[in-house]
């Protein structure tokens, strides 16, 4: 890693990673002060799949790691847009997308951290 940047964005990317990885009652408890859109999630893990492929040609990430990236890529692009209408809370409830998602989650971060278990990010406040 040569970049102060890349290890912002890898932290960053293991934190969402965690949030997605975690059970679901987990990430509902997470949601329940937050109002976060289904369409905003799928947009914030499209743009962290395009980084971290430039991430581990910095050395940020493993080659290794990022299979799981792709396949959680590849699963979002068949969410079509109805789906990502409405409050991601709602979506975990209802779309099951989302537990295809969480295994690739934690594959990730096995893969990568040597456990999926991570603590939840920290809520950031406005």
């Amino acid at each position: 890693m040569n970049h102060l940047g890349d290890a912002n964005l890898r932290t960053r990317t293991l934190r969402f990673m965690a949030l997605l990885a975690a059970d679901t009652d987990d990430q509902l408890a997470w949601l329940s002060e937050r109002e976060v859109e289904t369409k905003d999630v799928v947009e914030e893990l499209e743009l962290l799949g395009r980084v971290t492929e430039c991430l581990a040609e910095r050395g940020a990430f493993e080659p290794g790691n990022l299979p799981d990236l792709r396949a959680i890529g590849q699963r979002l692009g068949e969410i079509d847009a109805a789906r990502r209408a409405g409050l991601w809370a709602d979506a975990l409830a209802d779309d099951p997308a989302w537990d295809d998602i969480r295994p690739l989650a934690r594959r990730f971060l096995l893969t990568t951290l040597g456990d999926w278990r991570q603590p939840l990010p920290r809520p950031v406040r406005p």
